[in-house]
Protein backbone atom coordinates (compact mmCIF):
# COMPACT_ATOMS: atom_id res chain seq x y z
CA UNK A 1 0.00 0.00 0.00
CA UNK A 2 1.25 3.47 -0.83
CA UNK A 3 1.93 5.63 2.21
CA UNK A 4 0.16 8.99 1.76
CA UNK A 5 3.09 10.68 3.53
CA UNK A 6 5.28 9.66 0.57
CA UNK A 7 3.16 11.55 -1.97
CA UNK A 8 4.50 14.79 -3.44
CA UNK A 9 2.38 17.63 -2.12
CA UNK A 10 2.88 21.20 -3.26
CA UNK A 11 2.13 23.67 -0.48
CA UNK A 12 0.48 20.78 1.36
CA UNK A 13 -1.86 19.94 -1.55
CA UNK A 14 -2.06 17.30 -4.25
CA UNK A 15 -4.12 17.48 -7.47
CA UNK A 16 -7.13 15.16 -7.46
CA UNK A 17 -9.09 14.20 -10.56
CA UNK A 18 -12.56 12.65 -10.23
CA UNK A 19 -13.65 10.40 -13.08
CA UNK A 20 -16.92 8.52 -13.47
CA UNK A 21 -16.11 4.83 -13.00
CA UNK A 22 -18.71 3.66 -15.53
CA UNK A 23 -18.59 6.25 -18.34
CA UNK A 24 -14.97 7.37 -17.79
CA UNK A 25 -16.10 11.01 -18.11
CA UNK A 26 -13.79 13.38 -16.25
CA UNK A 27 -16.06 15.08 -13.74
CA UNK A 28 -13.82 17.55 -11.96
CA UNK A 29 -10.40 18.30 -10.60
CA UNK A 30 -9.67 19.79 -7.22
CA UNK A 31 -7.09 19.56 -4.47
CA UNK A 32 -6.64 17.35 -1.45
CA UNK A 33 -4.44 17.67 1.58
CA UNK A 34 -3.38 14.65 3.66
CA UNK A 35 -6.47 14.92 5.86
CA UNK A 36 -8.83 14.95 2.85
CA UNK A 37 -7.04 11.98 1.33
CA UNK A 38 -7.15 10.07 4.62
CA UNK A 39 -10.88 10.80 5.15
CA UNK A 40 -11.60 9.74 1.57
CA UNK A 41 -9.80 6.45 2.10
CA UNK A 42 -11.47 5.85 5.48
CA UNK A 43 -15.06 6.73 4.52
CA UNK A 44 -15.29 5.85 0.82
CA UNK A 45 -16.76 9.33 0.19
CA UNK A 46 -14.51 11.86 -1.54
CA UNK A 47 -13.26 14.79 0.55
CA UNK A 48 -11.32 17.75 -0.84
CA UNK A 49 -9.48 20.78 0.45
CA UNK A 50 -11.25 24.01 -0.54
CA UNK A 51 -8.62 26.63 -1.33
CA UNK A 52 -11.24 29.39 -1.53
CA UNK A 53 -12.80 28.53 1.84
CA UNK A 54 -9.58 27.32 3.46
CA UNK A 55 -11.17 24.18 4.85
CA UNK A 56 -11.86 20.50 4.33
CA UNK A 57 -15.13 19.66 2.57
CA UNK A 58 -16.98 16.48 1.78
CA UNK A 59 -18.15 16.54 -1.83
CA UNK A 60 -21.92 16.84 -1.78
CA UNK A 61 -22.21 18.06 1.81
CA UNK A 62 -24.43 20.96 0.67
CA UNK A 63 -25.98 19.61 -2.53
CA UNK A 64 -26.26 15.93 -1.64
CA UNK A 65 -24.32 15.11 -4.83
CA UNK A 66 -21.68 12.90 -3.22
CA UNK A 67 -18.90 10.97 -4.87
CA UNK A 68 -18.53 7.35 -3.76
CA UNK A 69 -15.05 5.93 -4.28
CA UNK A 70 -14.75 2.90 -6.53
CA UNK A 71 -10.96 2.93 -7.07
CA UNK A 72 -8.04 5.26 -6.47
CA UNK A 73 -4.79 5.60 -8.42
CA UNK A 74 -1.57 7.58 -7.95
CA UNK A 75 0.36 8.79 -10.99
CA UNK A 76 3.97 7.84 -11.73
CA UNK A 77 5.38 11.04 -10.20
CA UNK A 78 3.23 10.55 -7.09
CA UNK A 79 1.93 14.12 -7.39
CA UNK A 80 -1.65 13.50 -8.57
CA UNK A 81 -4.54 11.27 -7.51
CA UNK A 82 -7.14 9.81 -9.87
CA UNK A 83 -10.37 8.79 -8.16
CA UNK A 84 -12.90 6.67 -10.01
CA UNK A 85 -16.25 7.52 -8.48
CA UNK A 86 -19.94 6.82 -8.55
CA UNK A 87 -21.32 10.34 -8.88
CA UNK A 88 -24.69 11.15 -7.36
CA UNK A 89 -26.28 14.01 -9.32
CA UNK A 90 -23.94 16.60 -10.76
CA UNK A 91 -20.29 17.12 -9.98
CA UNK A 92 -20.20 20.82 -10.90
CA UNK A 93 -21.52 23.51 -8.56
CA UNK A 94 -23.02 25.23 -11.63
CA UNK A 95 -25.46 22.35 -12.10
CA UNK A 96 -23.70 20.35 -14.79
CA UNK A 97 -22.80 16.68 -14.58
CA UNK A 98 -19.13 17.56 -15.19
CA UNK A 99 -17.13 20.74 -14.59
CA UNK A 100 -15.90 20.30 -18.17
CA UNK A 101 -19.18 21.30 -19.80
CA UNK A 102 -17.82 23.90 -22.32
CA UNK A 103 -15.49 23.64 -25.27
CA UNK A 104 -12.79 26.22 -26.01
CA UNK A 105 -15.22 28.24 -28.15
CA UNK A 106 -17.43 28.63 -25.09
CA UNK A 107 -20.18 26.39 -26.45
CA UNK A 108 -22.00 24.42 -23.75
CA UNK A 109 -21.61 20.75 -24.61
CA UNK A 110 -22.45 19.20 -21.24
CA UNK A 111 -25.69 18.22 -19.60
CA UNK A 112 -27.20 20.33 -16.82
CA UNK A 113 -28.61 17.99 -14.18
CA UNK A 114 -29.73 20.38 -11.42
CA UNK A 115 -30.40 24.03 -10.68
CA UNK A 116 -27.85 25.47 -8.23
CA UNK A 117 -30.41 27.81 -6.63
CA UNK A 118 -32.45 24.74 -5.67
CA UNK A 119 -29.62 23.09 -3.69
CA UNK A 120 -27.31 25.83 -2.38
Amino acid sequence: MINIDDLKYENGLIQAIAQDHATKDVLMCAFMNKEALQKTMETGIVHYWSRSRGKLWKKGESSGHMQKVKEMFIDCDMDAVLILVEQEGGACHTGYRSCFYRNMEGEVTGKKVFEPDDVY
